[in-house]
């Protein structure tokens, strides 16, 4: 569905194309780096689950791709990265995560990012109120800062999405100490390597699973 559409599916959502003045305090589109080989990758060797997501941190075989070695080489620094993708059927905010350091996402199918900044948590709480959404046409490249709260995108049409995702190597691995979740501050919101994560309490699979259920408001989901 295309944006125009969405936008009257929509009224009552802050939605707004990737290249509005609004994504600049989240991160910036990339046009440098060359994603095709990706992209080809995904089309050819990825499926889009029947239900919920299919996130996987690490591919190796999208790892080995001279593309990847530019992304590592020129955008990470030469810090090493990990490339792997996430495909669903989402559609409803459910949580916010965030790392330390820039999450690159590349769109392999059109599809929306639902996001805010860590500056607005607040006691270990985040009102969706302040969630803007901004839509992304099919292979559009975009940088999350590290202070932007993000989770799985929304699918804008039947079918789900696709989208590939960079990370420094290590992110989202099961951590190495147990963590009690009595922890009062920050570190209750760690769940796995480098990933602090707040959940919506309508989301029971992550609010079973520990994950503290700090956002208040609406549980947004996008309509199409």
């Amino acid at each position: 569905m295309s944006y125009e559409k969405l936008k009257v599916k929509n009224p009552n959502i802050k939605l707004y194309d990737i290249n509005s003045d609004n994504f600049k305090k989240y991160g910036r589109v990339i046009k440098e780096l060359d994603f095709n080989n990706l992209f080809d990758y995904m089309e050819k060797n990825t499926y889009i689950p029947s239900e919920g997501n299919i996130y996987v941190a690490s591919v190796e075989a999208m790892e080995s791709m001279e593309s990847a070695k530019d992304i590592e080489k020129n955008f990470y620094g030469e810090m090493p990265i990990q490339i792997g993708y996430c495909n669903g059927v989402n559609s409803k905010l459910n949580g916010l995560e965030y790392h330390k350091g820039s999450e690159i996402d590349a769109a392999v199918t059109d599809l929306v990012l639902l996001l805010g900044k860590v500056e607005d948590i607040n006691n270990n709480t985040y009102d969706s109120d302040k969630i803007e959404a901004f839509y992304l046409g099919r292979e559009t490249v975009v940088e999350l800062y590290g202070t932007t709260l993000h989770f799985a995108p929304c699918k804008v049409q039947p079918e789900g999405f696709k989208c590939v995702v960079v990370l420094p190597r290590g992110t989202n691995l099961p951590l190495d100490n147990n963590h009690n979740g009595e922890l009062p501050f920050e570190e209750r919101l760690l769940t796995a390597k480098n990933k602090w994560l707040l959940a919506h309490p309508e989301r029971k699979v992550l609010v079973d699973k520990g994950v503290y259920a700090g956002i208040t408001g609406e549980n947004i989901e996008i309509k199409f």
